[in-house]
Parts: structure tokens; sequence; C-alpha cells
């Protein structure tokens, strides 16, 4: 039996939630994207789910490697190709929004089809399927899971993935950090 681990990364440690201009998110998605974790603990039930792995792939960005260092988990492949879809930014004027309302915004007009010079939801769905069959072909050469440590949006879409190509969803991943999608076939 194949099983797939796909495991969201814990709480950043940039916690800036401080009202900004929408000119301003490229600036602090590039200060998100190279914070790691910090102090943040991951809970017993994803130690557990780590420690069954026995391959261990990992998106490139600091607060997934910094998840796996809070895991105890060397990973042994990481690659750019499991990252987080990119977010689209617009400036609309002097409205000012927390960091998470902005992200949430843009992330509902991606969805929408509205990506401007960031990657299309085409782009990422893409990319899901070559991450999907990545992690297919290294559970197929494995007798233990194998573990993802990823990231929310492209996690989703690599999961739809999967289940496309016959896995099955043992365990539903949740939306928070350190969420985790249990997926298994038979070989």
């Amino acid at each position: 039996m194949m099983e797939i681990i796909l495991m969201r990364h814990g709480r950043s440690a940039l916690t800036s939630s401080e009202p900004l201009l929408a000119r301003d998110m490229p600036d602090w998605i590039t200060r998100y994207d190279l914070a790691g974790t910090g102090n943040d603990l991951p809970p017993e039930a994803s130690r557990a789910l780590a420690d069954r792995a026995g391959i261990v792939i990992s998106s490139d960005l600091p607060r997934a490697l910094s998840s796996l260092k809070a895991l105890g988990c060397e990973p042994m492949h990481t690659d750019a190709l499991y990252r987080e879809a990119e977010l689209p930014v617009y400036g609309v004027g002097g409205l000012r929004l927390s960091p998470l309302v902005w992200s949430g915004i843009f992330r509902v007009l991606w969805l929408c089809g509205v990506s401007g010079h960031a990657e299309t939801l085409q782009g990422a769905k893409q990319r899901a399927v070559k991450a999907a069959g990545n992690l297919a072909t290294f559970a197929g050469n494995a007798e233990s899971p194998v573990l993802l440590m990823g990231h929310g949006m492209m996690n989703r879409l690599i999961a739809r993935r999967l289940l496309s190509q016959g896995w099955r969803e043992i365990r539903k991943p949740g939306k928070g950090y350190w969420g985790a999608g249990v997926y298994r076939r038979a070989e």
C-alpha cells in the first residue's frame, strides 16, 4: 500500500498584522517567504505522522524547512515545485488592511482567474500535476509513507490530483497550520 502525507508548514515567524496599503504587499510577501516558523511547535498528531515517514520531501521555502526541523526531520529532496501558489497583488488606492485580509482578497481574485503577473491557477494546477506525479513515484519506491512539507493551496491542488488518479483520502487535511492529509493507493 502506497501512502502520501501532505502536511502544511507551521505558523510563520512573521506575525506583523498592522494594516498596510495593497502596494506594500509585495514587500510583505517577500518577508513572509523568507521567514521561518520561529518557535512554533507542531502538535503531537503531526509529530506522529512525520515519525512514520520514510521519505521526506519539502518546498524550498524557509517556513517549510523550519517546520521539518521542528519535527526533527531532514528532507531527502527540496524543490520550488512544491512552493505555495503565488498571490497576485493589485494597488487599490489608499485603503489600509491587514496582510491577512489582503491575502484573502488577492487569493479570491486569483481563484476567479485574475492573476496579473503572478502564476495563474492553471499554471499552479499544472505544477500540481507534476508534483503529484513525483510524489507517487517516490511512494511507489518506498516501503513507508512519503511526507511532503508544503503549503495550503498547493497541497489542496496536489490532493485533488492524487484523488483524480485513484488515491483515497484516509485523513482530511484540515485548514490550519500543521494540518495534514493522508492519501493511500494500492500498488
